[in-house]
Protein backbone atom coordinates (compact mmCIF):
# COMPACT_ATOMS: atom_id res chain seq x y z
CA UNK A 1 0.00 0.00 0.00
CA UNK A 2 2.75 2.43 0.39
CA UNK A 3 3.69 2.20 -3.11
CA UNK A 4 0.01 3.25 -4.05
CA UNK A 5 0.39 6.39 -1.41
CA UNK A 6 4.02 7.64 -3.57
CA UNK A 7 2.51 6.33 -6.85
CA UNK A 8 -0.33 9.25 -6.01
CA UNK A 9 2.39 11.50 -5.06
CA UNK A 10 4.45 11.27 -8.37
CA UNK A 11 1.41 12.00 -10.29
CA UNK A 12 0.49 15.36 -8.48
CA UNK A 13 4.07 16.20 -8.47
CA UNK A 14 4.38 15.64 -12.37
CA UNK A 15 0.98 17.17 -12.43
CA UNK A 16 1.87 20.45 -10.72
CA UNK A 17 5.45 20.31 -13.12
CA UNK A 18 3.24 20.29 -15.79
CA UNK A 19 1.45 22.87 -15.18
CA UNK A 20 3.92 25.58 -14.22
CA UNK A 21 5.75 24.90 -17.30
CA UNK A 22 2.45 25.64 -19.03
CA UNK A 23 2.13 28.90 -16.64
CA UNK A 24 5.89 30.28 -17.79
CA UNK A 25 5.81 28.67 -21.29
CA UNK A 26 2.70 31.23 -21.91
CA UNK A 27 3.78 34.02 -20.42
CA UNK A 28 7.01 33.68 -22.46
CA UNK A 29 4.73 32.88 -26.02
CA UNK A 30 2.90 35.91 -24.84
CA UNK A 31 6.04 38.01 -23.90
CA UNK A 32 7.74 37.20 -27.59
CA UNK A 33 10.87 35.45 -26.02
CA UNK A 34 9.11 31.93 -27.24
CA UNK A 35 8.02 31.70 -30.86
CA UNK A 36 5.64 28.95 -31.66
CA UNK A 37 7.16 29.05 -35.61
CA UNK A 38 9.80 27.19 -34.39
CA UNK A 39 8.89 23.51 -34.65
CA UNK A 40 10.24 22.41 -31.25
CA UNK A 41 8.92 25.47 -29.38
CA UNK A 42 5.48 24.61 -31.49
CA UNK A 43 5.57 20.77 -30.55
CA UNK A 44 6.31 21.19 -26.73
CA UNK A 45 3.42 23.66 -26.71
CA UNK A 46 1.07 21.72 -28.39
CA UNK A 47 1.84 18.77 -26.29
CA UNK A 48 1.64 20.32 -23.10
CA UNK A 49 -1.86 21.85 -24.41
CA UNK A 50 -3.53 18.50 -25.10
CA UNK A 51 -2.25 16.78 -21.84
CA UNK A 52 -3.87 19.43 -19.48
CA UNK A 53 -7.12 20.70 -22.02
CA UNK A 54 -8.99 17.68 -20.04
CA UNK A 55 -7.99 19.78 -17.01
CA UNK A 56 -9.06 22.60 -17.99
CA UNK A 57 -12.10 22.34 -20.09
CA UNK A 58 -14.78 21.64 -17.83
CA UNK A 59 -13.33 24.63 -15.02
CA UNK A 60 -13.13 26.94 -17.92
CA UNK A 61 -17.27 26.16 -18.08
CA UNK A 62 -17.79 26.83 -14.60
CA UNK A 63 -15.81 30.15 -14.36
CA UNK A 64 -16.38 33.30 -15.52
CA UNK A 65 -14.86 34.77 -18.37
CA UNK A 66 -11.92 37.27 -17.19
CA UNK A 67 -11.20 38.61 -20.48
CA UNK A 68 -7.43 37.56 -21.17
CA UNK A 69 -6.75 36.03 -17.41
CA UNK A 70 -7.03 32.11 -17.73
CA UNK A 71 -7.76 30.86 -13.85
CA UNK A 72 -7.96 27.47 -14.60
CA UNK A 73 -4.69 26.80 -13.79
CA UNK A 74 -4.60 28.38 -11.21
CA UNK A 75 -8.00 26.63 -9.55
CA UNK A 76 -6.06 23.48 -10.66
CA UNK A 77 -2.54 23.90 -8.92
CA UNK A 78 -4.68 24.45 -5.96
CA UNK A 79 -6.63 21.62 -6.31
CA UNK A 80 -3.27 19.55 -6.97
CA UNK A 81 -2.40 21.19 -3.35
CA UNK A 82 -5.43 20.28 -1.78
CA UNK A 83 -5.19 16.56 -3.09
CA UNK A 84 -1.36 16.51 -2.14
CA UNK A 85 -2.44 17.57 1.44
CA UNK A 86 -5.04 15.74 1.77
CA UNK A 87 -2.93 12.40 0.63
CA UNK A 88 -0.35 13.36 2.95
CA UNK A 89 -3.09 13.52 6.28
CA UNK A 90 -4.43 10.25 5.52
CA UNK A 91 -1.00 8.26 5.11
CA UNK A 92 -1.47 6.28 7.54
CA UNK A 93 -3.92 4.52 5.76
CA UNK A 94 -1.76 3.60 3.14
CA UNK A 95 0.84 1.85 5.53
Amino acid sequence: MASIYEILQLLLSIIWFFIIAHVVMSWLINFQVLNTRQPLVAQIWYGINRLLEPLYGPLRRVLPNMGGLDLAPLVVLIGVMIARIVLTNNAALFY
